[in-house]
């Protein structure tokens, strides 16, 4: 896989522009009139293979990366959301969530952190190459909006990041993401609501154990917020154990939610 390159800094030269479509709603007519104005900027290419064409509403992602893109179907485990081989008649729970309890009702996700997700993850997180948002939003909104508008969920809560780590980011991916599926979802999003106390150190390298205890007392509810009896959808980028997200749902639990679900864009394994 190519690497990737940063379409305002370093993709100069023009690109052809699409043919007029007709009868089209104002709406439309200012986004195609933004896309061929991106298109005197930069190039419309894949900013994943750099081979194929892409548009800015589809993230700059081209449709044959798109199409590596693996969607998570059940059977999974009914609390956590982790798939599992072979088939199943009736809901179960696996052996980790048997023992841990995760404090959240359900989780699910809505791709594999895999290939082109997992290239496209961490530039956005890490690089600030927020270009590709539209790519990672329209995959969680097309997963979780049925599930959402079904279940009766009263708001949409990111996972907050710790101050520091915002800073040195620069942005909360879940809250942009949250923001998105509130937006489509017709729920609020109320970033404010829960916060990060205690510094930690990132996940990734971290076996389960470890990252239930890092998480542990990390995160709690903010005084005054209004938590009480409302049923709550988490947002997150990547969920691979959900000890982050099963400590935010206990902080919100613990002061007095009624119901906790979490959703994110990818599941790893």
């Amino acid at each position: 896989m190519k690497p990737l390159r940063n379409p305002v800094r370093e993709a100069p030269g023009r690109s052809s522009t699409p043919d007029r479509p007709r009868r089209l709603t104002w709406p439309v007519t200012a986004r195609l009139v933004w896309e061929i104005l991106l298109s005197f900027i930069y190039p419309r290419v894949c900013q994943v293979c750099r081979a194929e064409t892409a548009v800015p509403r589809r993230g700059w992602i081209g449709p044959q990366c798109r199409r590596q893109v693996r969607p998570v179907m059940p059977p999974w485990c009914d609390r956590c959301g982790r798939p599992i081989s072979g088939e199943a008649t009736v809901p179960f729970e696996c052996a980790y969530c048997a023992e841990v309890q995760p404090h959240f009702r359900f989780a699910r996700a809505a791709v594999f952190v895999e290939g082109v997700v997992l290239q496209v993850i961490h530039e956005y997180k890490y690089r600030q190459a927020l270009w590709f948002e539209p790519f990672l939003a329209r995959l969680l909104i097309r997963a979780a909006q049925p599930s959402i508008r079904e279940g009766g969920w009263d708001v949409v809560v990111p996972v907050p990041l710790h101050p520091v780590r915002e800073r040195e980011r620069g942005f909360n991916q879940a809250s942009r993401l949250g923001q998105r599926l509130a937006q489509h979802t017709g729920l609020p999003m109320e970033q404010d609501w829960l916060e990060r106390v205690r510094y930690t150190p990132t996940q990734t390298l971290l076996s389960r154990s470890e990252r239930l205890r890092n998480v542990r007392g990390a995160f709690r509810a903010r005084r005054g917020a209004p938590v009480q009896g409302r049923r709550i959808v988490l947002v997150d980028d990547v969920l691979t154990t959900g000890a982050t997200t099963s400590a935010c749902a206990h902080a919100l639990r613990e002061s007095g939610a009624e119901d906790v679900c979490v959703w994110t864009v990818a599941r790893g394994l």
